[in-house]
């Protein structure tokens, strides 16, 4: 028996309306956190490598929540998608930082 529009509107919302919710929270705790670390912009915390022991608390933190979600998306697949994308920036700035990477921001190194 087909779908008919009333029951493919609902599958819809309850497939794809907590992913977009997670992903508007997501936006909105991560531009309070850039701005409580002094960066212009989301993105610019995002591409910045962790300078403080608090910056790589918060890089852990992000990737472990990523991995999180990623783990409930093996229940419900649409949240793996969401899990993707905290997993990849705080697990990047997790091994800048292991790596020993930007220690010397680009704005302190002397011109040649």
């Amino acid at each position: 028996m087909p779908l008919g529009v009333p029951e493919l509107l609902i599958v819809l919302v309850v497939a794809i309306g907590p992913v977009l919710g997670l992903i508007a929270l997501y936006r909105v705790i991560s531009g309070q956190r850039a701005r409580r670390f002094g960066y212009p912009s989301t993105r610019a915390y995002l591409r910045a490598v962790p300078r403080s022991d608090e910056e790589k608390r918060d890089a852990a933190d992000l990737a472990m929540k990523g991995v999180v979600l990623c783990m409930l998306g093996i229940l419900f697949a649409p949240i793996v998608l969401a899990g993707l994308v905290p997993l990849f920036y705080g697990g990047r700035k997790l091994v800048y930082a292991s790596m020993g990477l930007g220690l010397v921001d680009d704005g302190d190194r002397p011109v040649a």
